[in-house]
């Protein structure tokens, strides 16, 4: 049996047409039975790059047992020349966060994977401490076990105050060597014992890592990166995930 944990996620892959353009992270977040695919905003659009795909690829497992057992799943990122995906933004700007709601019929019938819910979400946030451990699930430049299509995690610690807007910002920081294609990684903790309600998935979805966090005034040469990442609070998810208004009349 593998730890749940590495079920939760999910390589994405975005096309132009049939043109591959790049490889990022995703999980899955279920609310009210309805259940959307999380990653990064600037894996769906990114203007500052020119990064414009059309579509998403991600993979799904199709046997609980034998996990060698996979199959990719593509969804357009359009309707209608309107975008599907959610996206916020609050005083700080631009939240990179990017939800899209998948549809259950269309996934294969054999579809296994689980998903993140609201009860996953931490709502103390003063009981998270600086320093404490984390794990960022995903696929630094691409890298996952290929067989079992299973990420791989990276070990990090929460290194600004938790609760507290960074600079301002919807996200904290994590000290975590990380890579390119992490981005839209869910970045948890591990549930205490004696909080833990789902013992199938005792983790704490704290954030969605969104990228390295470095600074202008670096000199290339001299200073080292910093080592430290955003990552986004995971409460916008419960923003994002709202039903529309259209939706609740129906």
């Amino acid at each position: 049996m593998t730890e749940p944990l590495l079920r939760t996620a999910t390589q994405v892959s975005t096309f132009l047409g049939q043109q591959l353009l790049t490889k990022a992270s995703g999980f899955f977040f279920e609310r009210d039975e309805r259940l959307y695919l999380v990653t990064s905003r600037h894996v769906v659009i990114d203007a500052p790059s020119a990064h414009h795909p059309d579509r998403i690829e991600i993979e799904v497992h199709t046997d609980e047992l034998d996990l060698t057992q996979s199959t990719g799943f593509s969804v357009l990122l359009y309707h209608e020349g309107q975008a599907i995906w959610r996206q916020g933004r609050d005083s700080g700007g631009d939240i990179d966060v990017a939800v899209i709601e998948l549809d259950r019929s269309a996934l294969p019938s054999s579809a296994t994977l689980l998903a993140f819910t609201p009860a996953s979400l931490e709502h103390v946030l003063d009981a998270v401490e600086v320093g404490s451990s984390l794990l960022i699930v995903g696929f630094p430049l691409g890298f996952h076990d290929t067989v079992h299509h299973l990420p791989v995690v990276r070990q990090a610690t929460i290194a600004s105050s938790f609760g507290v807007r960074f600079q301002g910002q919807g996200y904290f920081l994590t000290d975590a060597r990380t890579h390119r294609g992490t981005s839209g990684a869910p970045v948890v903790m591990r549930t205490p014992e004696s909080e833990r309600s789902d013992e199938t998935l005792p983790w704490k979805l704290l954030g969605v890592h969104s990228a390295r966090m470095d600074m202008a005034t670096r000199d290339l040469q001299q200073d080292e990166s910093l080592g430290l990442n955003c990552a986004w609070y995971a409460d916008i998810l419960m923003t994002l995930t709202e039903p529309r208004a259209a939706e609740t009349s129906e």
